[in-house]
Formats: C-alpha cells, sequence, structure tokens
C-alpha cells in the first residue's frame, strides 16, 4: 500500500502569524502617514482668526489686540524660533493663554502660519 504523502502543518501554524504581520504593517503604514502630514498654514490662519485673535495680532489686516500679546509676525522673528517648538509649546495650558486643546496636528498647522505670516 502506497504511503500517502506527508503534509506539513507548518504551513497552517503560520497563517495566523502572518496575518498579524500583515496587519501591524498596515497599522505602521497608516500611522506613518498620520505623521508625516504637512502642516497646513491655510488652516492655521483659521484657527488663529478664531482663537488668537481676540489678544494677538494674527494677520496684516487686522487693526486691534491686546498690547500684551506680542504679534504673530514678531513670534516668528524670535532668534532661535521654531514652528515644532512652538507647536510643543501650544499644545500645553499657559497661565495667560485660554485652554484652547489643539490636536498636535491643529498645534502644527498654527505654528506653521505664525512661521509664514512672519516672513
Amino acid at each position: 500500500m502506497p504511503l500517502a504523502p506527508k503534509t506539513s502543518s507548518v504551513p497552517t501554524v503560520l497563517a495566523p502569524i502572518r496575518l498579524a504581520g500583515c496587519v501591524v504593517a498596515a497599522v505602521a503604514l497608516v500611522l506613518l502617514a498620520d505623521e508625516s502630514r504637512a502642516a497646513d498654514a491655510a488652516n492655521g490662519e483659521k484657527l488663529a482668526r478664531l482663537w488668537c485673535a481676540s489678544c494677538h495680532v494674527v494677520a496684516p489686516d487686522q487693526q486691534r489686540a491686546n498690547a500684551d500679546a506680542p504679534p504673530f509676525a514678531s513670534i516668528g522673528k524670535k532668534p532661535g524660533f521654531s514652528a515644532d517648538q512652538l507647536a510643543m509649546f501650544l499644545l500645553e495650558p499657559h497661565p495667560k493663554m485660554p485652554n484652547m486643546e489643539l490636536s498636535r496636528f491643529e498645534a502644527g498647522d498654527l505654528a506653521a502660519y505664525i512661521a509664514r505670516v512672519s516672513r
């Protein structure tokens, strides 16, 4: 009597591992795509006009603001200005500023706008 070909259980065992690997790779790609999102200065301008214009001069066409709050153009011209550092600063509440609860993308957008308006 001929022997039946021996089948390996390795492919059956590896199938869930392969599936898990594919899921991990897909999640990593999504997260990397999110991380690489470029800051949107146009959205930053909208946020600035909504949240910041009551205290800061946020645009050249704005006439009035609080004298204690620096204009956005001067913030971006400070020595060592970094849009990334400003975005991190904006994520934390500060005593003289309202708690805007910005997402990290919104903070990046706002920082990009400040960098643009100060050129």
